[in-house]
């Protein structure tokens, strides 16, 4: 079994920069492949998460500073957050400050709570994926136009006229996108037309190896490989909560049980062997990589068990 690793936080339940970087330098120095953070503005359930949210491209452009190793990216940032030019600013000089090793995971938004608490728009779900299909199709023109060029784009949601496209990450043709979520219909298209990898979160084998199936079709109608671009790269999140006995497990899975907007989650609670033979499953059904999602961002002892009882076995 082959499998790349990262590890996927939440910090809107509760953590600061200084948590942040300290986890995220952990996480290199256990041997991860990446960390990736979600991308909200207020907790889920009734706990505020204090002492309150941070930015997801402010803090990651910080600790691509701090880091020397370790991709580092969103799942996902929402559509509805950030306009697509602006952001493709954003994205682009995060690569650059880590020396290109940043990558954007973009979806419609869901969270309603969040957009009313702090005034962000939230049109219904329609005009969100619309809004995700243009900005997609904003950042990758954006990124890919020649120095010296210029891009403009003229939507129904965004039009954007003689953008001097600037400035260009160190990856090329830019930071690799992800597409993800449980859509059956406009998700797969979108990951096939735009995305580098495609990401199934947290939910069983049975239910992503049904989207990956989706997800294949949607490449074949859209023309992927006939275009010469890299085959879709298909990962999976997994919900960790594992310990050296039944009580630590038990005891690091408590939050799961608090109720929460999240939709219905299949956790990985128990022994590191019982992790082993999730993700053997996973890569049995075509994942090549997996987001493992770690809840306490204070736990490093959590993150050093993995690191020894399960990475050394992939």
């Amino acid at each position: 079994m082959s499998l790349r690793v990262c590890v996927f936080t939440e910090p809107h339940r509760g953590a600061d920069y200084e948590d942040q970087l300290r986890f995220a330098q952990r996480v290199e120095d256990c041997g991860f492949e990446g960390f990736f953070r979600a991308d909200h503005y207020q907790a889920m359930g009734d706990d505020p998460g204090l002492p309150g949210p941070t930015d997801a491209w402010l803090t990651l452009g910080t600790l691509a500073r701090e880091t020397s190793r370790i991709r580092l990216g969103t799942l996902v940032t929402p559509a509805t957050f950030r306009l697509p030019g602006p952001l493709a600013v954003t994205v682009a000089q995060a690569d650059r400050m880590s020396g290109g090793r940043v990558e954007l995971g973009l979806g419609a938004g869901w969270f309603t709570r969040e957009h009313t608490s702090y005034g962000i728009p939230f049109p219904p779900a329609p005009e969100r994926f619309d809004r995700l299909a243009e900005q997609l199709a904003v950042l990758t023109g954006l990124w890919r136009t020649p120095v010296g060029e210029r891009f403009s784009h003229l939507g129904e949601h965004y039009r954007l006229v003689d953008a001097p496209a600037l400035p260009k990450p160190v990856q090329v043709p830019g930071p690799p996108i992800i597409v993800g979520g449980r859509g059956p219909k406009r998700t797969p298209e979108l990951a096939a037309r735009y995305a580098d990898e495609f990401n199934m979160p947290f939910t069983s084998v049975a239910e992503t190896a049904r989207a990956y199936r989706r997800v294949a079709e949607a490449c074949e109608r859209t023309g992927r490989a006939d275009s010469g671009r890299s085959p879709l790269v298909l990962s999976a999140g997994v919900v960790v909560a594992i310990g050296r006995t039944d009580a630590q497990a038990r005891r690091r899975a408590a939050p799961l049980h608090v109720k929460s907007a999240l939709p219905p989650e299949d956790p990985v609670i128990g022994s590191p062997a019982q992790l082993v033979r999730r993700l053997g499953e996973f890569a049995a059904i075509g994942a090549s990589r997996v987001h493992l999602r770690l809840i306490d961002l204070h736990d490093l002892d959590h993150l050093e068990l993995i690191a020894g009882d399960v990475l050394p076995q992939l």
